[in-house]
């Protein structure tokens, strides 16, 4: 399907130039991708290194799993950043958050390369780590939702699914990026990448944090946060407001994100450590296939993305999900062969048709689920609460194979994952074609910061 790219004159939506929807496409992209690079190094480093430099005192199964549960302590940590975040999104403007965003998980990040480690100050080690993770999961709770606002928001309304696209684009940019970086520093020998060459990928981040911050400083404030701005209509607490207006949308929204955020750690960070570490399989090539896993996720985004605008996300999400259902027992099937080319084609196949639809169709969806001001709280706490119920699944998994390194159990965790999310995905009313602007209940509510009798439209 051919669909131009942001870098071609796109059509204006509502109180956007072509130049300024540009700049929000590459501010979306460039923005999202460098700091989920951020969240995702802890995900490989967590699988390759952090069980011998920050738990050595354990076996290398146990070190496996306590590396892996801090690793989802982000996850538990995503839903409070969604809620405070969300809030300020709300109430200051979309694009003043995401600036702020970019700051907590960039230094946090950066400051993970700088910590000594387990065998220079014992506990403190692992126990700073642990508190880097807590930062970045607050960072990355707001992150993608604000985002996906932002584009939403100023997308044209015929092409809402195509254009908030490519803030899914710029997660799987920073997933690629992430293994990259271990791909490359994994080439050294195994005494100086435990010594210093696991540092280097994040310590990079403290560099993105400028590219981040110069690309974000140049993108306008979406046009129907301004408006609502200066007609007086924000809420005072919008994550309220949203559980009072939206309680339905909200249980949908947190159902709808734990089949694919089960199935994108299972892919991209259990596997590493599964078929390394129990199949013997090496490095280079499961960290290739994670690479290839994401750019077939690059590629696929704009192309769903598009097809959503036409046939509605409703039914490329449910296609999603119930493949992802069906595929897992085959994709774990050719993992155990252990011959490099069908564990790459087992995980491309599992993001082209398991992963790649749901997560390119989800911006929008999830900014169709709420009106115009609550909707970051809304995208961003129910998304966030989803991530928080799946992010323990390399955690989970990795315990599930300890015993006989069968993964079986792995793969039936996935299929009831999935069985979640369907149902969530059967219950969403099919919202492609609503006014962003007012999207949400047709509900008036007195507007709380204007002149007594005064309504709006929903929130």
């Amino acid at each position: 399907m051919a669909s131009p790219g942001p870098a071609t004159e796109p059509a204006e939506g509502p109180g956007t130039t072509g130049r300024d929807l540009r700049r929000v496409v590459v501010g979306a992209l460039v923005g999202t991708a460098l700091e989920w690079y951020d969240f995702f190094i802890y995900g490989t480093a967590a699988a390759l290194v952090f069980n011998v430099l920050f738990f050595p005192e354990s076996d290398p199964a146990v070190g496996t799993l306590t590396a892996f549960a801090t690793f989802g302590v982000g996850f538990v940590f995503r839903p409070l950043g969604g809620i405070v975040f969300g809030h300020i999104g709300d109430r200051i403007g979309r694009r003043e958050t995401l600036i702020l965003t970019t700051l907590v998980m960039g230094v946090s990040t950066g400051v993970i390369g700088l910590l000594p480690t387990y065998a220079s100050i014992g506990w403190w080690a692992p126990a700073l780590l642990v508190l880097m993770r807590v930062l970045q999961g607050l960072g990355a709770g707001a992150e993608f939702g604000g985002a996906s606002t932002l584009l939403a928001e100023h997308a044209p309304p015929a092409r809402r699914g195509y254009y908030t696209s490519f803030a899914q684009t710029g997660v799987q940019i920073g997933l690629v990026l992430g293994t990259v970086a271990f791909l490359l520093v994994g080439l050294l020998p195994q005494e100086q990448l435990l010594s210093w060459g696991w540092r280097v990928p994040f310590l990079v981040s403290f560099v993105l944090i400028g590219v981040s911050l110069y690309v974000r400083l140049r993108v306008e404030e979406s046009p129907v946060f301004r408006r609502a701005a200066a007609e007086q209509r924000l809420i005072k607490l919008p994550v309220l407001e949203t559980l009072r207006s939206y309680p339905r949308n909200l249980l949908i929204g947190v159902g709808a994100h734990i089949a694919d955020t089960a199935a994108v750690y299972l892919f991209a960070t259990f596997t590493v450590a599964y078929a390394t570490g129990t199949l013997g399989i090496p490095r280079g090539t499961v960290l290739t296939g994670v690479i290839l896993f994401g750019i077939v996720v690059i590629i696929l985004q704009p192309v769903y993305g598009a097809l959503s605008d036409r046939i509605g996300r409703k039914p490329l999400n449910v296609f999603s999900v119930v493949f992802l259902a069906a595929f897992i027992y085959p994709f774990f099937l050719l993992l155990r062969t252990e011959q490099p080319v069908l564990v790459v084609l087992a995980l491309v196949v599992a993001t082209a048709l398991g992963v790649a639809p749901m997560i390119a169709v989800q911006p929008a969806f999830y900014a169709e689920l709420f009106g115009a001001r609550v909707r970051y709280s809304g995208f961003a706490t129910s998304r966030e609460v989803g991530a928080a119920l799946a992010g323990f699944t390399p955690l989970l998994a990795t315990a599930l194979v300890a015993d006989d390194g069968s993964p079986w159990w792995v793969a039936a965790y996935l299929v009831g994952t999935c069985v979640i999310s369907l149902v969530a995905f059967l219950a969403a009313p099919e919202l492609k074609d609503i006014d962003i602007a007012e999207a949400g209940p047709a509900k008036l509510h007195a507007n709380r910061r204007g002149s007594v009798g005064r309504t709006t439209s929903g929130p």
